[in-house]
C-alpha cells in the first residue's frame, strides 16, 4: 500500500505521565549527543529558521532542552511506507530569539521522531524546527 492508501492518524490519547517519561527520553538523547535536526534538500524551512535567527549548538540545545510536557500537541503516524511503524511527536515551544540584534518571541513548531540505530541505541531526529506556520492546538494547555 502506498502512503497515499495508508491511512495517516494523529494521536492525543496521552496523559502528562506519558508525555514526561517520553520527553526524559528525549532530553537523555540530546544531552548525549545523539540527535540531529534534518537540514536536508526537503527542510528549508529549518535551514532558514536557524540561519535567520542565528541558531547555534548551544541555543539549539537549549531550545530542545526546554520542551515540556505541555508544549506538546499532538503524535502522527509517519507519512513514509518504510517508517509506517514510527510515531512522530509534535510540540510547539515559545523561545526568546535574536532575529539580526531584535529579541523576539517566537513560536517554534518541533517534530520528534526518537528511533533506534542498527545496533539499538536510542537516536533522535528532529524533523521539523521552525517558525509555527499554522494554527495549533496544545493538548495539556
Amino acid at each position: 500500500m502506498s502512503s497515499s492508501q495508508r491511512k495517516i492518524c494523529k494521536y492525543t490519547d496521552f496523559t502528562p505521565d506519558e508525555i514526561k517519561m517520553y520527553l526524559e527520553k528525549f532530553r537523555k538523547a540530546i544531552l548525549d549527543g545523539k540527535y540531529i535536526i534534518s537540514k536536508n534538500q526537503n527542510r528549508h524551512e529549518n535551514i532558514n529558521f536557524i540561519e535567520d535567527y542565528r541558531i547555534d549548538t548551544k541555543k539549539e540545545k537549549e531550545i530542545l532542552l526546554g520542551i515540556q510536557y505541555d508544549d506538546f500537541c499532538y503524535a502522527v503516524d509517519n507519512e513514509k511506507e518504510e517508517f509506517a511503524h514510527e510515531k512522530l511527536y509534535i510540540f510547539s515551544k515559545c523561545h526568546e530569539l535574536d532575529y539580526w540584534g531584535t529579541l523576539e518571541s517566537v513560536d517554534i513548531y518541533i517534530k520528534i521522531n526518537m528511533t533506534q540505530t542498527r545496533k539499538g541505541d536510542d537516536f533522535t531526529i528532529v524533523v521539523s524546527f521552525h517558525k509555527r506556520n499554522k494554527p495549533i492546538k496544545y493538548l495539556f494547555k
